[in-house]
């Protein structure tokens, strides 16, 4: 598992800096998954993966000023570039591990993740610790501003058939790890799946 942390921290310790110019029009689409999620004012929210913290202020405003946004990363560069932009104004930032998340059990309302199913070591493993901080009823998103199809061809390569975000795949993930799917959208604009906290 080292190994896997060692390869993410070197992976986007060295694009923190301008990954954000690289991706400059994003924001309406985090804007309009986290919309998707129907947060409340008062709601507790986990970006989890954060990066440069897109997600954050849109979190913030779907939760209000009573809210609780916390964009959690493994990168250190990563969250150096939120703070640069602004962002940790909108949420709390801490460097931290999806493996081991240092949250109570079912202290939020929401997770959102951008990106971050790609790069789970152990994804079943991952995704129950994300339920288990997550309230019985609360929501995880999985989100991506393009889908898989457009995201292969910018990367020059064909998806592959064992794609832990096909749907085939996904859906029997999730519920091994305490989540229901409820909606799954993969288009060339965006990847959304949707999924409720059994229990």
């Amino acid at each position: 598992m080292a190994d896997d942390h060692m390869h993410v921290q070197e992976f986007f310790g060295a694009r923190a800096a301008d990954w954000d110019s690289r991706f400059p029009d994003d924001g309406p689409a985090y804007a309009a998954a986290v919309a998707e999620l129907g947060l409340r004012p008062g709601a507790a929210v986990l970006d989890a993966g954060c990066g440069t913290g897109r997600a954050l202020p849109p979190l913030r405003d779907a939760v209000g000023p009573s809210g609780m946004v916390l964009g959690l990363d493994l990168t250190p560069e990563m969250l150096e570039a939120a703070v640069r932009a602004g962002r940790d104004r909108a949420g709390q930032l801490a460097l931290g591990d999806v493996a081991r998340l240092p949250l109570r059990t079912g202290a939020l309302d929401a997770v959102f993740g951008a990106g971050l199913i790609s790069h789970l070591p152990e994804p079943e493993a991952n995704l129950r610790e994300l339920a288990r901080v997550v309230r019985p009823g609360g929501q995880l998103a999985l989100f991506h501003p393009i889908g898989r199809a457009a995201l292969a061809a910018r990367q020059g390569r064909q998806i592959a058939p064992d794609d832990l975000r096909a749907e085939p795949q996904l859906r029997p993930l999730l519920a091994g790890a305490g989540w229901r799917m409820v909606s799954y959208v993969d288009e060339d604009a965006r990847f959304l799946a949707i999924a409720v906290r059994e229990g």
